[in-house]
């Protein structure tokens, strides 16, 4: 029974596992929707490179302001397809970097990622681009990163969008810490199957759909690629910087004007594996910490999206668009 029991999974499991593709660190194989370019810096005594999309106002289209798209942990800047599309035809430069650690761009494993760093890698692409003023978005991480990118350099951000920003709330007051060596062993333990599983409980309720299908292909191929190793190191690299540096204690100095596009239904938060029961219940409650941020950020508006969950951008893109374009027009 045991041997018919495994033979049935292993078939149920064939279909993902054929629509994976492996993928190696750099993503050598994985198509971007437009031209990616590469930024060759200097960066904690080794030299690296970020990689980037720069996207024009379609053509005929009078131009409007740069739009930076900043991408979250599980994503990389190909996610972002539709809304460069629509924002270059309506008339923006869009501008959609890998971070460090992320993507195309490289990823190092001796090295301290930070917030402060990538907000400062970041700084020094938009320079290299000629890009002085911009409207920053920024996703999940992105959102993390563009909040300390606004502290950091207020001068640069004309408008801030939060979109589902995670670390709304320090959830290393509510959780034990787990170590770096727990925490790579957690990621080597990843499977195609474990991110589609993760992806769709955290971030759409349950209720995998067919276009879902390439915000899996990168996560899900670097488990079963040739870097799988040095992968599960970054992303609990990346992990850890996320746990330990949290940004909310200072939504108060953000003095760009900030939107922010709430799913309400949205419950990621990180650790809550690690919490009991009834901590676990109380967090990524995203239909209460989006109120709560609009109150803390002082120019902010706050548009939430009902019954929608992490990632608004695929999951309800016309409300999510017409928000941000809305908010761009102001």
């Amino acid at each position: 029974m045991k041997a018919i029991l495994g033979i049935l999974l292993g078939a149920l499991a064939l279909p993902l596992l054929a629509a994976t593709t492996p993928q190696d660190a750099m993503l050598s194989h994985y198509a971007y929707p437009y031209p990616v370019r590469t930024f060759a810096l200097t960066a904690q005594q080794q030299p690296l490179q970020m990689a980037y999309m720069d996207v024009p106002p379609a053509s005929g289209k009078v131009p409007k302001d740069t739009v930076v798209l900043l991408h979250g942990k599980n994503f990389s800047g190909a996610y972002w397809q539709r809304t460069i599309s629509t924002l270059s035809q309506a008339g923006y430069r869009v501008i959609a970097p890998d971070q460090l650690g992320f993507g195309k761009s490289s990823k190092p494993t001796e090295f301290q990622y930070s917030f402060q760093a990538l907000a400062t890698y970041t700084h020094q692409l938009l320079a290299s681009l000629g890009v002085q003023k911009m409207v920053l978005v920024g996703h999940s991480m992105g959102g993390m990163l563009a909040s300390r990118y606004s502290l950091m350099f207020p001068e640069d951000v004309s408008k801030l969008v939060l979109v589902n920003p995670i670390g709304l709330e320090d959830w290393k007051r509510q959780v034990p810490y787990q170590s770096l060596d727990d925490a790579i062993a957690a990621e080597h333990a990843q499977t195609p199957e474990s991110v589609k599983n993760y992806m769709t409980k955290a971030y759409f309720d349950g209720k995998w759909q067919p276009q879902y299908q390439p915000l899996l292909a990168i996560q899900a191929g670097w488990t079963i690629g040739p870097d799988a190793g040095l992968m599960a190191t970054v992303d609990a690299l990346t992990s850890d910087m996320i746990f330990t540096q949290p940004v909310l204690y200072e939504f108060p100095d953000i003095k760009a004007k900030t939107l922010l596009i709430i799913g309400t239904r949205d419950r990621t938060a990180i650790g809550r594996n690690r919490a009991d029961a009834k901590t676990a219940a109380t967090m990524g409650r995203y239909d209460v910490l989006g109120k709560a941020t609009a109150k803390a950020i002082p120019q902010a508006q706050l548009v939430e999206l009902p019954g929608i969950g992490h990632v608004p951008q695929f999951e309800d893109f016309d409300d999510y668009i017409k928000a941000l374009e809305r908010f761009l027009a102001q």
